[in-house]
């Protein structure tokens, strides 16, 4: 009995034993999860970004607010005085910014004109103008995301949204738009679509690039106050399109076999200037209308045998008037070879080789820029290849030489074979 009486015992220390030792992890384990519960560093940092987070959004959400209030308030005071179109403007924008705002107007109180004619509304009539504008676009996009987006989708989707992409890559396909052959209009086009496509057409590099490549590695944006300022101002000729100049003239016939009469024709042909922004050009002189020959000089590659190839230049004299020089001649041929059992037959080389010399005087006529080309020189130069003589023939500027004028292709830019 005594023997049983003892492992009773023993028993009951061990149980004793191991509650002790759950009673200390159970409460080790709940000072820990009082010290997580506790606010901490971490959990101060983390409420102080929350709150922060949300006073911004807050704070956006008041100035879009009062941005849509003043502009319907305009809306209101335009709709009032008759001007009902310049009032779905400002109904529009207001609407945009917060779609319930008519419920949330106090219509006793006026609009600030100072901030319905500043920078919400800028029209892009200045550069001073056009500077706010950018200005306030990127202001807005900082107020809307602490991270600075380009762009954002407006219905959800499952494909991945162009904002997704990095700023560099965005650019780069900016650049392809733009391409070898400048198109600046599909630029500014591609700057309606958001605010901030907008600031992307208007990155410096951009407009840089495109100026060195018409006016080359040498130039300098002075006096200008940036890269698009002088691309946009500066004359320079055109390369989306082509000049084109149409002469006629009534020329006498020969005589009738009876004597009786003379017949009269009234001869017409046209002429074509394409230029490139590398510095090639391209000259046709046709009887073709534009209609059948335009498409055909779209390309410097171009079957058409009366093409003359050529560079030009550009010159500011001191008359403050800007020049183009045009060096035009007939592509150079290689020598083919035919060769037929023992025989081979070659092309004949020329015994000179002819080159016309053009000067153009660039001016801007109508509501286009840099769209007229005022004949000022042509002369005709003939080396001879077994002497090395230059003979240069001048020709008369008379009224025969009529103005060449611009006309856009959208072919020309339609496609995009390298970026800028």
């Amino acid at each position: 009995i005594n023997m049983n009486s003892g492992g009773v015992a023993e028993e009951g220390e061990d149980e004793n034993t191991d509650d002790s030792h759950l009673q200390l992890e159970l409460s080790a384990f709940r000072a820990q999860w009082m010290s997580e519960l506790l606010p901490g560093p971490r959990y101060g940092e983390a409420k102080r970004r929350l709150l922060g987070a949300a006073d911004q959004k807050r704070r956006q959400e008041l100035a879009r607010e009062e941005e849509a209030r003043e502009l319907f308030l305009k809306a209101v005071e335009e709709e009032q005085s008759g001007a009902v179109y310049e009032a779905i403007k400002y109904y529009r924008r207001a609407m945009q910014l917060v779609p319930d705002i008519e419920f949330k107007i106090n219509y006793n109180r006026s609009p600030d004109p100072d901030r319905v004619g500043g920078t919400y509304l800028a029209e892009n009539e200045g550069d001073c103008e056009i500077d706010d504008l950018l200005a306030y676009f990127q202001h807005q996009l900082t107020l809307q995301s602490s991270t600075l987006k380009i762009c954002e989708h407006e219905v959800e989707t499952t494909q991945v949204h162009i904002s997704a992409l990095p700023t560099e890559v965005l650019m780069y396909i900016f650049r392809w738009v733009v391409s070898c052959d400048l198109d600046l209009r599909a630029l500014e086009q591609l700057s309606l679509v958001c605010r901030g496509f907008y600031i992307c057409a208007r990155d410096p590099e951009i407009w840089r690039l495109a100026c060195l490549k018409v006016w080359g590695r040498n130039c300098t944006k002075l006096p200008f106050s940036s890269w698009r300022e002088m691309f946009l101002e500066k004359p320079r000729v055109r390369f989306d399109g082509v000049y084109i100049s149409k002469t006629s003239y009534i020329r006498q016939g020969e005589e009738s076999l009876d004597g009786f009469y003379r017949a009269w024709h009234q001869v017409e042909y046209y002429r074509y200037l394409r230029f490139f922004p590398d510095g090639q050009v391209m000259m046709l002189t046709t009887p073709e209308d534009p209609l059948s020959t335009v498409p055909r000089l779209r390309s410097r590659s171009t079957r058409l045998e009366s093409v003359l190839f050529g560079h030009y230049r550009f010159s500011q004299d001191t008359d403050n008037q800007t020049k183009v020089y045009v060096v035009v001649a007939k592509r150079k041929e290689e020598k083919a070879e035919y060769q037929k059992s023992r025989f081979c037959r070659r092309n004949p080389v020329p015994e000179a080789e002819h080159s016309f010399h053009v000067g153009l005087q660039l001016s801007s006529g109508g509501r286009q820029r840099f769209n007229k080309l005022v004949w000022i020189h042509h002369s005709c130069h003939i080396t001879y290849r077994s002497t090395g003589e230059t003979v240069v023939t001048a020709f008369d500027v008379d009224k025969m030489y009529t103005p060449l004028f611009f006309a856009r292709v959208k072919s020309y830019t339609a496609f995009s074979d390298r970026p800028l």
